[in-house]
């Protein structure tokens, strides 16, 4: 069933199914590789070699088939992004799980919805939808329930420091997707997403080249090794070529269920490979939270909904 050729066979329609199940548990497994690849090197040099690494791929395959480059106007955007989504976004949450379970890096990071609703309180005219409201503390109600079950670790300053991390990256990464929809020019997304993770990735590795923690290229031991070529192959490449490759051939709100499997894929791979803390209380809050989250990406795509027919 899986060859080349019973799958072209397939259709499309398929093929989209099995790029949105690749991505819905790649991703949710990255959380796990991450945890073990910082055991040993800094977390920014592991995440400079990993985004270096995967937008040199994308950029050499773009540049061999002639792509046009970016525009000045165009390199704006790309430097932007590069910093919020990138640098500090996936930088941070890297360095985050080196202190805090994958599991607990995963739930965090999936919260960044619940920013934008809190940023369009300040800054937006009209109110947000009363669902996502709702779904903001239904969001916050689930998060207070994981964070609950880890009152007795923030007597613990790394785990404070890891969770803090944690979440000034899931807010670059809400101002990122906010500055995308508002600045960003249309652009090849592949060729966009190469030059972003080469940015990042060399400002990243210079940055951990002054960590008392840095380790030479050639005493980076294998276990790391793995968990860099994993996250290029299948969390920057496999795993971002089969998401625009579901959204161009799924419905929006079918793609976006990755976003509620990746965390309960983080959290059952981290209990069952790193022995992490999984019990009712942390799958409770995580449900709630993940509810928060749908509600307010349901009540947005609504909207659009409503306008695009008003229109």
């Amino acid at each position: 069933m899986l060859t080349p050729k019973n799958l072209k066979k397939q259709g499309p329609d398929f093929l989209a199914l099995l790029a949105l199940a690749v991505i819905c548990i790649v991703w949710g497994t990255t959380w796990v590789v991450s945890k073990q690849g910082v055991k040993y090197i800094s977390a920014l040099q592991m995440a400079g070699l990993r985004q270096m690494i995967g937008g040199s791929v994308y950029l050499l395959y773009f540049i061999i088939k002639r792509y046009p480059l970016p525009s000045r106007q165009d390199f704006i955007p790309l430097i932007v992004l590069s910093f919020l989504n990138f640098m500090m976004s996936n930088g941070l949450s890297t360095w985050g799980v080196k202190y805090i379970s994958a599991g607990l890096g995963s739930i965090i990071g999936a919260i960044f919805p619940l920013w934008i609703v809190l940023i369009g309180l300040f800054t937006d005219k009209v109110l947000p939808p009363r669902k996502a409201l709702i779904g903001l503390l239904t969001g916050f109600t689930g998060i207070c329930v994981i964070f609950y079950d880890h009152l007795p670790d923030f007597v613990n300053e790394d785990f404070r420091f890891g969770i803090s991390l944690s979440l000034i990256a899931t807010w670059t990464w809400a101002f990122g997707t906010i500055y995308t929809k508002k600045y960003a020019k249309v652009f090849n997304p592949y060729f966009g997403l190469g030059f972003q993770m080469f940015i990042a990735g060399t400002v990243l590795s210079f940055i951990s080249s002054f960590d008392p923690a840095y380790t030479p290229v050639t005493e980076i031991p294998s276990i790391t090794w793995f968990a860099i070529f994993y996250l290029v192959i299948f969390g920057s490449l496999i795993g971002f070529i089969c998401y625009l490759y579901a959204l161009q051939h799924l419905p929006t709100e079918q793609t976006s269920i990755y976003a509620y499997i990746n965390p309960i894929v983080a959290l059952v791979s981290g209990w069952f490979i790193l022995n992490e803390s999984l019990n009712p209380i942390i799958i409770t809050g995580c449900i709630i939270t993940l509810l928060g989250i749908y509600m307010i990406n349901s009540s947005y795509k609504k909207k659009q909904l409503e306008l695009s027919d008003s229109s």
